[in-house]
């Protein structure tokens, strides 16, 4: 039986998560990177690099297996951090953009994964404003995240 993916914490518009500036917002859910998303995604992509969709060749690789590829795993935020939070009384929330982008570790075939949200800064503009909030992937086991990255996302006030 599979378990329901955690509730997120829900802020009341941008000036209710703009009193978290500076907070950890929480973790998503632990989530298997299987081979078939990474092949999948090297469809998507055009890179079928060995090293994401070979398991034989990989196998004698500095890996010991097959990994995600990096934007498999900076794509999988989304669908991780709405686990986290969540921001209503917005007419419209959209991505902006990312700063500092780093792929640390590699995500192996075959393990799990999980985002860990803090929300870094909020600039209001007279439409509503920019949030910027540091996900950091983590894979279960590893020292090292997989992912760390700044995402930005466009709130506009209803």
């Amino acid at each position: 039986m599979t378990q329901a993916p955690p509730a997120p914490t829900v802020y009341d518009g941008i000036a209710g998560f703009a009193a978290h500036v500076g907070e950890h917002l929480g973790h998503s859910d632990w989530r298997e990177v299987t081979q078939k998303e990474v092949d999948l995604f090297a469809d998507a992509t055009g890179d079928h690099q060995w090293i994401h969709v070979d398991p034989e060749k990989a196998a004698a690789g500095p890996y010991g297996g097959t990994i995600a590829h990096g934007y498999l795993t900076l794509s999988l935020v989304p669908v991780l951090v709405q686990q986290i939070y969540q921001v209503t009384g917005l007419s419209m929330q959209v991505n902006y953009g990312v700063d500092k982008l780093r792929f640390p570790a590699p995500v192996p075939v075959g393990s799990r994964i999980r985002a860990g949200a803090e929300l870094i800064k909020i600039d209001r503009d007279d439409k509503g404003g920019r949030a910027t909030v540091r996900v950091t992937v983590e894979v279960e086991g590893s020292q090292r995240p997989a992912c760390v990255v700044d995402t930005i996302a466009a709130m506009m006030d209803a």
